[in-house]
């Protein structure tokens, strides 16, 4: 850059940009096999009903699909939306939702809605790596609450509360990225009677609820906070990007009114409003099809590609090496033998043809070098397993 030029915004500079994008521009050749990126199977998307929606609202409506939108979004995807919830046992009023371009802007718009430069977002550690540099881009001061394998620590969670004095808590609850850790029903609880208390934001990402193949659901943070008196500090953010296809861009916000509203006008100066057409073709595959019925087909391929990569592990990755077993979603979080360092290995690895994600970049505090993040359902469990041999023999 010269000398004379006008320098870049200071938040800018200090944000790194995402390593599991770099990752995946890097292994984007076709005979590469990447556990890295959480990239839903693209040959389980319902391709036929997605394109027969998009068919009928272009012949029927198409001056309306092609037209300016409200901000708020489409008014029959936001009934279809709120039905849903509801059925899952949060009653939504269509009006407590916000369509979004996808949740990542979900999360955006409620950083830029309640956070000032120099505010304290608590955060699990590890977590999602986008609202790290979400929050990095709001001027956000993020401190890490210590958990287990069960998640977030109600118990830390309140002492940082006192300690910090945050603005608002994020937390992905069930299936996290990337550990594929879920929040018991109790801490759960537990973490709605902090915000209640203490007068605190709790902003849920529930990106992965409905991939769930094994076990009972749990309720949302945001069901409990009903009870515990924290509803008006409570935010639910969801996504369609893992249960129709990611290219809609499609995501929702469930927040109290005045959240809404801030949200609201936030959007309208990002980008006045998510795309119509896309809203249409949603709302009219979500009233034309079964969507649990393709969802059981999801989840059933889905945990056959969770159950091939973790028999796999054992010969793929070093003796002493660790990992868990999700119920659901897309991740497995595992860590190398004291002494490795993930990051490093990687290098060697890549030349294998196959690549994960190293866990270090979704630490906001001090990172532990032998942790990596491997998705598992982008690939078919033959897929799968010829990407573990190769992983093997990057390891040796």
């Amino acid at each position: 850059m010269r000398a004379n030029t006008p320098s870049l915004a200071a938040r800018v500079g200090s944000v790194a940009g995402s390593p599991v994008r770099e990752i995946l521009r890097l292994t984007a050749r076709p005979e590469v096999i990447s556990f890295a990126g959480g990239l839903p199977a693209p040959e389980l998307f319902d391709t036929d009903g997605i394109a027969a929606a998009f068919r009928r609202v272009l012949d029927e409506e198409p001056r309306r699909a092609l037209q300016y939108s409200t901000t708020e979004g489409d008014p029959g995807l936001r009934t279809a939306a709120a039905a849903r919830l509801t059925a899952r046992g949060l009653p939504t009023d269509p009006a407590d939702l916000l369509i979004t371009t996808g949740s990542q802007q979900a999360l955006t718009l409620v950083a830029s809605a309640l956070l000032d430069p120099g505010d304290v977002v608590l955060v699990e550690e590890p977590c999602y790596l986008a609202a790290l540099q979400c929050f990095g881009l709001a001027g956000a001061r993020v401190v890490a609450v210590p958990g287990d394998e069960e998640g977030l620590d109600p118990a830390a969670v309140e002492a940082a509360v006192v300690r910090e004095r945050p603005k608002l808590l994020y937390t992905v609850p069930t299936f996290q990225n990337p550990t594929g850790r879920t929040l018991s029903a109790a801490r759960r609880r537990a973490v709605a009677e902090v915000a209640a208390r203490r007068g605190l934001w709790v902003v849920e990402d529930d990106p992965y609820g409905e991939l769930r193949f094994e076990g009972e659901p749990v309720p949302w943070i945001a069901a409990f906070a009903q009870d515990a008196g924290a509803a008006d500090r409570t935010a639910l953010i969801s996504s369609y990007s893992k249960i129709m296809a990611p290219g809609l861009r499609l995501g929702l916000l469930r927040a109290p009114a005045p959240l809404l509203r801030a949200c609201n006008v936030a959007k309208q100066a990002a980008d006045l409003h998510t795309p119509t057409v896309n809203q249409l073709a949603a709302a009219r595959y979500l009233a034309d099809n079964d969507l649990d019925a393709h969802l059981a087909r999801v989840r059933g391929a889905y945990r056959e590609r969770r159950d091939a990569l973790i028999a796999g592990l054992p010969d793929a990755l070093p003796a002493g090496s660790r990992w868990n077993r999700p119920q659901g979603g897309m991740f497995v979080w595992a860590a190398l033998p004291a002494g490795w360092n993930a990051t490093e290995a990687l290098r060697e690895v890549v030349t294998h043809d196959v690549a994960y994600v190293p866990g270090a970049p979704f630490y906001s505090g001090e990172p532990d070098p032998t942790t990596l993040r491997l998705s598992f359902v982008t690939h078919t469990p033959d897929e799968i397993a010829d990407g573990l041999k190769r992983l093997a023999k990057g390891l040796r």
